[in-house]
């Protein structure tokens, strides 16, 4: 099955990616749509715990695609991302063929660099064919890399294939979908994003967040899950080093379970702000009045509701 046809319309977008518990906005769904329709990579930036790298897997687990992520971080290079040659192999190669006598030096160059000896990386691993369908391939906070990374990228997201010099360039049969996520702890390349459909995931309202809790911890009572979003809202107003996601919602209101909690109170929220925070500046904020206050204007904004 091919991707166009997993996808038939925007609205089918919304409602098999909720079935999968991923709940989305249809400005997401519209360049979902579009990125599997027109193969074309989807480049997601937003802030961290928003939902940029579960998307993906909602999208492997919907269609059963095999997901390859790429994890990236400063210094990653080509023979990380795409391929490298197993060299130890190569070298137990070389010592047979001397053991033995095997002089013909261009054969076993032929032998050595041949794709027996070849390990592929991510990216090299979603431009091969697989018999469950092209691969979902993540290629996840980019912009944790350098330019010259993404100058090497241009390639693959351009022709989907990459070029391997003792062996020649190898092209995707079927392309894969290729989503790219950022922080934007600094800006990525114009002239990769002109590859690509571009979308900001922002923060969910408080509705949005709700239906996400609701999807993620079913088993959280409604006033719960109510008040954990409402806090979770009014504390993203405040002035923080770190705003907690949606990722942390979900954590935060599991900790709760775990706990027992029924109802949410200044104390619990000073006990399991590790859950929600994760700078102790950030944390030194809430401490005392500041957590109540935040509670009392919480509460508020669901009487209004």
């Amino acid at each position: 099955m091919t991707q166009q046809a997993e996808f038939q319309s925007i609205d089918a977008v919304q409602a098999e990616l909720a079935r999968v518990g991923y709940i989305c906005g249809r400005a997401l769904a519209t360049v979902v749509f579009l990125s599997a329709r027109l193969n074309r990579p989807l480049f997601l930036e937003g802030e961290a715990g928003v939902g940029k790298t579960e998307i993906a897997k909602a999208l492997s687990a919907l269609t059963g695609r095999p997901l390859i992520r790429l994890q990236c971080y400063e210094g990653l290079d080509a023979a990380s991302a795409a391929y490298e040659w197993n060299f130890a192999a190569q070298m137990v190669a070389i010592r047979t063929a001397e053991a033995t006598g095997d002089t013909d030096r261009r054969a076993l160059q032929n032998e050595l660099f041949s794709e027996d000896y070849l390990i592929a990386r991510p990216l090299l691993q979603a431009m091969q064919p697989d018999p469950r369908g092209a691969p979902i391939l993540l290629i996840d906070e980019l912009d944790r890399t350098d330019a010259p990374f993404e100058a090497f990228l241009l390639e693959a997201l351009s022709d989907f294939q990459v070029t391997i010099p003792e062996l020649g360039t190898i092209k995707a049969v079927e392309p894969p979908m290729v989503i790219l996520t950022s922080n934007r702890t600094r800006e990525v390349h114009d002239a990769l994003k002109r590859r690509c459909l571009y979308h900001w995931v922002d923060y969910p309202d408080f509705e949005r967040e709700l239906e996400i809790l609701h999807a993620q911890v079913p088993q959280a009572a409604q006033t719960l899950s109510r008040e954990v979003v409402a806090f979770v809202q009014a504390l993203r107003t405040e002035d923080l080093f770190k705003k907690p996601g949606v990722a942390e919602t979900i954590d935060w209101a599991n900790c709760l379970l775990a706990l027992d909690v029924v109802n949410l109170s200044p104390e619990t929220i000073a006990d399991t702000l590790g859950a929600l925070l994760k700078y102790q500046d950030d944390i030194a904020r809430l401490q005392g009045s500041e957590a109540k206050r935040l509670l009392d204007q919480a509460r508020a904004s669901l009487e209004e509701r």
